[in-house]
């Protein structure tokens, strides 16, 4: 009697298509390697959906009480901070000069209006808002810190950002993130010497 032997091509096609399928990633990942920036950007969903996104009732009701009432602090204040947190700073801007005209003490709308000037890439206008913030305050912290980076990476006025944060640190000396301060000071010390 003959003993049974299983065909030896019976699992051969599993094992055909597991190597066709590693071919297949293997030759899509050199195709897109090699693609380069030729790589087409992700669709305008995706690149929207990364984006925060604003509520827009919450934003439209903010405006409709500004255009009843223009003085309403509060109200020109929290469409600012939306639109900031939204990172949609050129409209955020206009929010926050409404709100500073209204209360010109106010040296938290005041930085973060510079803030906003500076990440809409008006580093001249940044600086200036900040000076205003510093009349209110001379010793405040997150203007001075600003200040430092602006000068810094805004107007590559390294000897600028220092003195910004050396203020910063011997006017605040219990400040949460003097290390970072530090660090940053060593990095524009450094970069002034390679600039000089």
């Amino acid at each position: 009697m003959r003993e049974y032997d299983e065909p030896p091509d019976k699992y051969a096609w599993i094992v055909y298509a597991i190597a066709a399928g590693a071919f297949g990633v293997i030759a899509g990942y050199v195709i897109a390697v090699q693609g380069g920036s030729a790589r087409p950007a992700p669709p305008a969903a995706v690149q929207a959906a990364a984006a925060p996104v604003v509520d827009e009732s919450e934003l439209r009701a903010y405006r409709e009480i500004l255009a009843r009432d223009p003085k309403n602090l509060q109200a020109a204040v929290k469409a600012g901070n939306l639109l900031y947190d939204a990172q949609r700073y050129e409209e955020a801007i206009e929010f926050y000069k409404q709100a500073f005209a209204l209360n010109p003490a106010d040296i938290n709308v005041s930085t973060d209006l510079g803030t906003a000037l500076w990440y809409a890439g008006r580093a001249d206008e940044a600086l200036a808002q900040y000076q205003k913030s510093l009349a209110i305050d001379a010793s405040h912290a997150q203007t001075l810190f600003n200040v430092g980076i602006v000068r810094a990476d805004g107007k590559r006025d390294y000897a600028g950002a220092i003195e910004a944060w050396d203020a910063l640190l011997k006017a605040n000396p219990a400040y949460p993130d003097a290390a970072k301060v530090r660090t940053l000071m060593s990095g524009a010390r450094a970069r002034s010497g390679r600039a000089s």
